[in-house]
C-alpha cells in the first residue's frame, strides 16, 4: 500500500507541475508580478484537485511501473486528455491564460508521466539483466528469423532477463534487413552465416523463430547447429501460436514433427464455422489420439455442446478435465459407451439430439487385428453401421467417418474392415434427406498417436536400443495429429454427400530414416537400427487410392475426392448379415472369407 501512496504523490506532483512549466514555455520567462501569475496559481491549484480525482478514477497509482505496457499507456493517455478538456474549459473563464497553455501542459504531462514509468521499467530490467548475467546461467541466443515471431520473442527475452536468454543477433534470408537492428539486436546475415555469426557474437544457443518454417529448413538449422556445437530450440508451429500470447515458456526442443513439418494448410474458416458454431456435436472415440484432437479443434469454433463418447473412461476423464480448464464457456457431456452397443448409442442420440457427428471410434492396430479379426469386424464395421443408421434416422446434418489409407488395396483385416466401413457410409449417404451429408475422410499415419512408431521408438531409445524396424524399405505417409484433425473438419465443411475425401499426405517417409532422425534428436549414441521382418498384414508401402479409383479436386488444395464405385446395396447388406453372425460366433475362417468376398482387391490371408 505504501508504494501505491508514493506513486499517487509522484504522479500528482509531476502532473501538477505541468501547468507552471507550460506557462514558462509559452512566455519564455516568468515574473511574479506578471499579469499571468494569479491565473497560473489558480489553474495549478484547480489542476491538483481534479488531477488527484483522475489519478484515482483511472487507477494510475495501481499501475506496476516495472511492467509498464501499451495498455497502461492507453489508460494514461485517457487521463491526460480528460485533464486537457477540463483545463481548457477552465481557461476560458480566465482571460489571462494563453489559449496554447492547456495544449502545452498536455504534452508536458504525457512526456513526464510516461518518462518516469519507462525510466523505472528500464532500470528494473537492467538490474535483473545484471543479476542474471552475474549468476553465469544466461545463454547467448542466435535467433533465426527476424519476422514478427522472432521480433516478439526477442522482445520477451529483453523484458524477462531472469529467464536467462540474451539475444545477441538475428539471422534472416531477407536481404533488406541486413545490417539493421530490431529491438537493438543486429541482423547479422542469412542462415548460411550461422557458424560465423555464432563465433562472432559468442552465441551458445540457436532459436528457430519461424513458426511457418518447413521441415527442410528446420533440419538445416539442426544440422548447422550441431556442426557448430550449439544447442538448438524452436518456437511452436504457426497453428499453435494463433490466438495465443507469445511467451518464452513456449520455446521447446526440436522434435520429429518439426523435421517433417509442412507448410500449414490454409483453412476455410467461414465454411467450417458455418456447420460447427452453436451446434451440438458428437465425437465417438473421443478419448483416442485422433478423436481427442478433433475435439480440441472443434471447440475453437464455439459449438453449443460437445458430447465426448468413448470406451476408455480414463482417457475420456483426462480430456474432460483439459477441456473444462481451457474452455469453461462450452458445455461438455462425457459419456462412456461402445459404438457396438446400438441401444446405448440410440439413447445418446435421443437424449442429446446431436447435429454433427465425427466417428473416430475404431480398432486400428494392424497386427493385433490379425489375431482378433472378429473384434475388428464388430467394432470397425458394425459399430460404424450403428452410427450411420442413427445419423440417418435422426437427420444428422453432417456425418464424418474417419478412415485410413490402409483401406486402399488392403492387405490386413483392419484395412479391409475400414474399406467396408467406407462402402457402408457411402451406401447410407444415398438415403439422406436434403440438408444432410455423409462422408469419409481417408489419411495415413499420424505422428505421436497411440501405438504409432514414434512413441515406440522413443521408448526403445530410452531403454538403450536397438530400434526395431520391420524392413529397410518400409515407407509410410505421415501427418501431425493437429494437421490431420483440422483437415477432417475442413472436409466436413465441403459437405460432399457420399464422398470419400483423401488428404494430401505429402511425400512418403522411410521408417528407417524416421528412426535415425529420432536417434539424432535424442542425442543418444551407440543405438542401432535393426530390421526384424514384416509382420502379418503389413504393407511395404501405403497407397491413398486403389488402382480403380480416380481422384478429383475440391475447393481445398489439400483435399481430394476419390471416385468410388457404388456398392450393390442388396448384396452388401446380405453379406454383412452373414458376416455379423460369423463374427459373433468367433468364426475366424468364415470372417476372413467374407471380408475377401466383400473387398475383392483385399489380399488378407485366408485360413485353411
Amino acid at each position: 500500500m505504501r508504494s501505491v501512496h508514493v506513486k499517487f504523490l509522484v504522479d500528482l506532483l509531476i502532473w501538477g507541475a505541468a501547468i507552471p512549466i507550460a506557462f514558462w514555455l509559452r512566455l519564455g520567462s516568468f515574473n511574479i508580478d506578471s499579469q499571468y501569475y494569479k491565473a497560473m496559481v489558480y489553474l495549478t491549484g484547480m489542476g491538483l484537485a481534479y488531477k488527484a480525482i483522475l489519478i484515482l478514477y483511472f487507477r494510475m497509482n495501481l499501475q506496476v511501473w516495472q511492467r509498464f505496457s501499451l495498455s497502461d499507456l492507453g489508460t494514461l493517455l485517457k487521463a491526460v486528455l480528460a485533464s486537457f478538456v477540463i483545463s481548457t474549459a477552465i481557461s476560458f473563464y480566465l482571460p489571462s491564460v494563453p489559449r496554447s497553455v492547456p495544449l502545452i501542459a498536455v504534452l508536458v504531462s504525457l512526456a513526464s508521466l510516461t518518462g518516469i514509468r519507462f525510466l523505472v521499467r528500464t532500470s528494473y530490467e537492467n538490474a535483473r539483466r545484471v543479476v542474471s548475467i552475474g549468476t553465469g546461467t544466461s545463454r547467448r541466443v542466435l535467433v533465426i528469423g527476424a519476422g514478427d515471431a522472432g521480433s516478439m520473442f526477442v522482445r520477451e527475452m529483453l523484458r524477462h532477463p531472469e529467464q536467462g536468454m540474451i539475444p545477441v543477433a538475428f539471422l534472416d534470408d531477407d536481404m533488406s534487413l541486413r545490417g539493421k537492428r530490431i529491438h537493438g539486436v543486429p541482423v547479422a546475415g542469412s542462415l548460411d552465416h550461422l557458424s560465423i555469426a555464432a563465433r562472432k557474437h559468442q552465441a551458445d544457443m540457436v532459436l528457430l523463430a519461424m513458426p511457418s518454417a518447413s521441415g527442410d529448413v528446420i533440419r538445416k538449422v539442426v544440422n548447422a547447429s550441431k556442426a557448430a556445437n550449439l544447442t538448438y530450440k524452436v518456437v511452436p508451429a504457426l497453428y499453435d501460436l494463433v490466438g495465443d500470447q507469445i511467451q518464452i515458456s513456449q520455446i521447446r526442443d526440436v522434435n520429429l514433427e518439426d523435421l517433417l513439418r509442412r507448410q500449414p494448410a490454409e483453412l476455410d474458416i467461414a465454411r467450417i464455422s458455418d456447420y460447427l458454431k452453436q451446434k451440438v456435436i458428437l465425437v465417438t472415440g473421443a478419448g483416442g489420439s485422433i478423436g481427442s484432437e478433433v475435439v480440441r479443434q472443434i471447440v475453437r469454433f464455439y459449438p453449443r455442446k460437445v458430447i465426448l463418447f468413448g470406451r476408455g473412461e480414463n482417457s475420456i476423464f483426462v480430456l474432460q478435465q483439459e477441456l473444462l480448464r481451457n474452455w469453461p464457456e462450452i458445455e461438455f457431456i462425457t459419456l462412456i459407451g461402445d459404438v457396438r452397443d446400438y441401444d446405448r448409442l440410440r439413447f445418446v442420440f435421443q437424449q442429446y439430439m446431436p447435429q454433427v457427428v465425427f466417428h473416430a471410434a475404431a480398432h486400428k492396430h494392424v497386427p493385433l487385428m490379425e489375431e482378433s479379426p472378429c473384434q475388428a469386424v464388430l467394432n470397425n464395421i458394425f459399430g460404424t453401421k450403428n452410427v450411420a443408421m442413427l445419423c440417418l434416422e435422426f437427420r444428422i446434418e453432417r456425418f464424418v467417418n474417419i478412415s485410413t489409407d490402409k483401406a486402399v488395396n488392403p492387405t490386413s483385416v483392419m484395412g479391409t474392415t475400414k474399406r467396408i466401413a467406407e462402402m457402408m457410409v457411402a451406401t447410407y449417404a444415398h438415403k439422406v434427406s436434403p440438408g444432410q451429408a455423409f462422408m469419409s475422410v481417408r489419411f495415413g499415419n499420424v505422428l505421436g498417436s497411440r501405438g504409432s512408431v514414434v512413441p515406440t521408438f522413443m521408448r526403445q531409445i530410452k531403454e538403450g536400443g536397438p530400434i526395431t524396424v520391420t524392413h529397410p524399405e518400409m515407407t509410410r505417409y505421415f501427418m501431425t495429429i493437429p494437421e490431420a484433425s483440422r483437415l477432417v473438419l475442413q472436409a466436413g465443411g465441403l459437405a460432399g454427400n457420399g464422398n470419400v475425401y483423401v488428404l494430401d499426405m505429402g511425400q512418403p517417409v522411410k521408417i528407417a530414416d524416421l528412426a535415425r532422425d529420432l536417434i539424432q534428436l535424442s542425442g543418444a549414441r551407440g543405438i542401432d537400427v535393426e530390421f526384424t521382418g514384416m509382420r502379418p498384414g503389413e504393407k511395404l508401402y501405403e497407397e491413398l487410392l486403389t488402382s480403380s479409383e480416380g481422384v478429383g479436386k475440391t475447393s481445398h488444395e489439400e483435399i481430394f475426392v476419390a471416385s468410388l464405385d457404388r456398392p450393390n446395396e442388396t448384396l452388401l447388406m446380405e453379406r454383412l448379415e452373414v458376416l455379423y453372425r460369423s463374427a459373433m460366433k468367433s468364426d475366424h475362417r468364415s470372417v476372413r472369407s467374407i471380408l475377401r468376398e466383400l473387398v475383392p482387391e483385399s489380399t488378407i490371408k485366408l485360413l485353411t
